[in-house]
């Protein structure tokens, strides 16, 4: 089972403008990191799950880690936003890892997949009630 990675969408005003800005990009999109993951090797298959307003809106797949040439690292990502289940999570600087088991699954088929339908935030405080 690959490892994942979360990160704030920071500057992000909704998950459209994330996706617009993934998908802005030709073959990859590159994030700037200060340290390579210690556990790179186990994130082969991976994904980045983003957070926007505290809850985890969709993941990109990680194509792999370059450096800069800089003394930092890029986070290589495939340049699109695939829907996922939201889910609550806290606010963290940096990346963090996240295990298989922790990842919310995919959209499927038919289920809603426009992720500006509802307000994250009321998505935030209805999955907090149990009610999505």
């Amino acid at each position: 089972m690959p490892l994942h990675m979360t990160k704030i969408a920071f500057r992000s005003e909704s998950p459209a403008t994330l996706r617009a800005w993934l998908e802005s990009h030709d073959g990859e999109a590159r994030l700037t990191t200060r340290y390579l993951p210690k556990r790179v090797e186990e994130m082969a298959g991976g994904s980045l799950y983003w957070i926007h307003a505290h809850m985890i809106v969709g993941r990109s797949p990680i194509i792999g880690f370059a450096e800069t040439g800089q003394g930092r690292h890029w986070i290589r990502l495939e340049p699109r936003l695939i829907p996922v289940r939201a889910a609550p999570k806290r606010a963290h600087q940096g990346w963090r890892y996240l295990s298989e088991k922790d990842a919310p699954p995919d959209l499927g088929a038919g289920e809603a997949d426009d992720m500006d339908a509802m307000p994250v935030a009321m998505l935030g405080e209805l999955t907090k009630l149990g009610l999505v």
